[in-house]
């Protein structure tokens, strides 16, 4: 006579034998904010004794699912290979997923339309169980599709101006204040004296981009500052290193730069150093990410200092909680924040 299998505790089970809701199950299992210790270690012991498993991991032994989350970066290969941001990001994100025995498939396409159709067929495929998504642009076409689809997403980035991230519900935002953080670099150069700013930025059609320039902006009107500037690049070096010799080579060079990364702000020095312009002297420099290369240049360059490993450890926390049935949340991580060093100092008369 077979016996009938048995069936496997959800989190409605724990949330039951707990005595809590469903979402502070998900909480206390995924180790984020919004419980208490004494209800954490509560439910965590429930969980123990009705032998609960992460639910990707109980489809994927099921053959229902597939124990793995997607990752698609729509960005120039050639700029990927010497940018440290995702390097980190990524292996925060597998630190996490490597303790949930959870792959991570990762692919890097040309543009847009590339990645949307790599998570069609991820999905028609069932490849996938969620995805991370990161470069929110303006008008973006992801989150419709995803919604479409059914697929579990966490948007890493600060999303367009004017979207709260609300209309999007098996969707979750993990983001940090772009805008704060460009007024605090345009704080200290101000502080410093310097009156005309240029900022080299990334890609111009990324949230992102479009905020850091907006905030830029209202910095320089709430000052009255009127030479300020931003320039979109590609992220490469050689478009950093381009634009920032067109900047002064102008009737009226900047005393100051911001580069949107760590590789454009190198970029720049190098550039300084070809043309004997002394840095921080003549030319203050300041990178939005900081990296390696921002601490062993010489100067080390004025940067904006975050974890970045911990903020993807955070986007595959915030993924996980989704696969396991709790709700789409908009969560701001700490802002970054400025480290001086030797690339910045006081403007010259």
């Amino acid at each position: 006579m077979r016996r009938t299998p048995a069936r496997r505790p959800t989190i409605k089970d724990i949330a039951l034998r707990s005595g809590v809701s469903e979402s502070a199950v998900s909480f206390a299992l995924n180790g984020r904010p919004g419980v208490s210790e004494a209800t954490r270690d509560r439910v965590r012991r429930v969980a123990d004794q009705l032998g609960w498993r992460p639910s990707a991991a109980a489809r994927a032994l099921s053959g229902e699912g597939a124990a793995t989350v997607g990752l698609v970066l729509a960005r120039p290969a050639s700029t990927l290979g010497v940018e440290s941001f995702f390097l980190q990001l990524v292996s925060g994100i597998q630190e996490v997923l490597a303790r949930r025995r959870l792959g991570l498939l990762f692919q890097v396409v040309e543009d847009l339309s590339a990645e949307c159709d790599a998570y069609r067929r991820w999905w028609a495929e069932r490849r996938v169980d969620g995805v991370l998504v990161v470069d929110p642009r303006a008008d973006d076409p992801r989150p419709p599709l995803l919604d479409e689809l059914g697929l579990p997403a966490v948007v890493i980035g600060s999303l367009p101006p004017g979207d709260d991230g609300t209309g999007h519900p098996g969707i979750s935002n993990l983001w940090a204040d772009d805008a704060r953080a460009m007024a605090s670099i345009v704080s200290h150069l101000h502080g410093l004296g310097h009156r005309r700013i240029v900022h080299i930025a990334g890609l111009p059609d990324l949230a992102h981009t479009r905020r850091r320039i907006q905030s830029l902006r209202t910095e320089a009107e709430r000052r009255g500052l009127t030479d300020v500037r931003s320039i979109t690049t590609d992220y490469s070096d050689t478009e950093g290193a381009e634009v920032t010799r067109r900047v002064l080579d102008s009737d009226a060079p900047p005393t100051a730069i911001v580069y949107d990364s760590d590789v454009l702000a190198v970029a720049g020095l190098a550039v300084a150093a070809g043309r004997g312009i002394p840095v921080p002297d003549r030319l203050s420099l300041v990178a939005w990410d900081d990296s390696v290369l921002c601490r062993t240049t010489h100067p080390a360059l004025t940067a904006l200092v975050r974890d970045t490993t911990a903020f993807g450890r955070r986007a595959a926390e915030e993924l996980l909680a989704l696969l396991d049935g709790g709700p789409a949340l908009r969560v701001e991580d700490e802002l970054p924040h400025l480290e001086q060093r030797g690339s910045t100092a006081a403007a010259s008369p």
